[in-house]
């Protein structure tokens, strides 16, 4: 084989390897097991495939090098992929800078479990709204908060487990 074949090799492997890798990853900390065993399965067969390319063209820094390139290419594709499959979902906690908002019924609206309650801030009462929403939507959520209430202080985080309430109906139909 030629150096820049073995290279090129190398180098496709191991984005493939890492990029599987860093998906199975991400499954199984979402809790996805089933997918993420079968994910495994593959990964380790490209990683033998490109370990054993690897350990057979040691003598070729070239080589090496391809195979640390990868591995960078990877992650970042990998952590990509992840992203536009926007797996599970987001708690978005919106605090007003008024408790006089229209804000919780405009995103009801839109079809948006919300939470409310007063809160107290440096500057006074605030209104606190937690939505919990596919992380798929979180975007359109993030862009609609932005537009009817672009002075609103905006958190958001991946919660690990919830039960009850408005999603949890949504989700046993």
């Amino acid at each position: 084989m030629s150096l820049v074949l073995i290279t090129l090799s190398i180098l496709g492997i191991n984005i493939a390897y890492v990029s599987i890798f860093t998906l199975r990853l991400i499954l199984v900390l979402k809790g996805k097991r089933g997918a993420a065993s079968l994910f495994a399965m593959v990964e380790v067969f490209i990683y033998l495939a490109g370990l054993n390319l690897v350990l057979n063209n040691l003598s070729s820094p070239i080589h090496m090098a391809a195979y640390c390139m990868g591995f960078g290419i990877g992650v970042y594709l990998g952590s990509r992929i992840e992203e536009q499959l926007a797996l599970g979902y987001s708690v978005v906690q919106v605090i007003s800078n008024s408790v006089n908002t229209s804000l919780p019924d405009k995103l009801r609206q839109y079809g948006y479990g919300v939470t409310s309650w007063t809160g107290e801030g440096r500057d006074g009462q605030r209104l606190v709204m937690q939505v919990l929403v596919k992380r798929s939507n979180e975007k359109r959520l993030l862009e609609r908060i932005e537009a009817d209430a672009p002075k609103a202080f905006v958190i958001s985080h991946e919660p690990r487990h919830f039960r009850g309430g408005f999603w949890a109906k949504l989700l046993e139909k």
